[in-house]
């Protein structure tokens, strides 16, 4: 039993730990110290679903609708690619850099970029419901998986989202805020170049 939910923890862990548009994300909002919990709480959870869902055999389901799959693909792609023009404008513009420069988002606002950059990212698919749910179903105990895969994600948004302030000094210039950002749109470029041509 304990085997199972150790390779949950263990495979989810390996998954999820490549840094992508939701870590990205909760990096930022954990470097601005910006409604950190609500976002780790909101990512935990929604994986936690997502997982559950997989193991459910929801999986199963979404890879016998092609149509469904494109659609997710080309949705996703659309959506990183708006993320990637906005980190790069900030790296552009060093006035937006500085996270004390530019005013709080709301809670809601905040809270609904992060259900974007959960829902709308066609790898938290792919990592969640299909690779751990398929995964799970090789498992005797396939819960425990589930619990042990839940488990990596809420101890990796939580690191993530409350260490990041341990960055702060070595962010506290605009170069370094203007790099990040620069970063960050390449990256959601080349994953949503990635969608598209995968």
């Amino acid at each position: 039993m304990l085997s199972s939910a150790v390779a949950g923890f263990s495979v989810s862990i390996a998954l999820i730990v490549a840094i992508g548009a939701q870590n990205a994300f909760v990096l930022r909002q954990g470097l601005r110290r910006e409604h950190v919990v609500p976002v780790v709480l909101t990512c935990a959870a929604s994986d936690a679903l997502l997982i559950g869902a997989g193991i459910a055999g929801v999986g199963t389901l979404v890879t016998g609708r092609p149509v469904l799959l494109t659609a997710i693909r080309w949705g996703g792609a659309a959506f990183l690619l708006c993320y990637a023009a906005l980190a790069a404008r900030r790296a552009l513009r060093p006035g937006a850099l500085l996270p004390t420069e530019r005013p709080p988002a709301t809670l809601g606002a905040t809270l609904l970029a992060c259900l974007a950059f959960t829902y709308l990212n066609p790898h938290v698919y792919l990592d969640t419901v299909l690779l751990l749910g398929g995964i799970a179903q090789q498992h005797p105990h396939r819960w425990l998986f589930g619990v042990g895969a839940t488990l990596a994600s809420a101890v990796w948004f939580t690191a993530l989202g409350v260490g990041a302030h341990r960055l702060a000094p070595l962010l506290a210039r605009r170069t370094a805020w203007r790099l990040l950002d620069g970063l960050i749109a390449a990256l959601m470029a080349l994953l949503a170049m990635a969608l598209l041509l995968g």
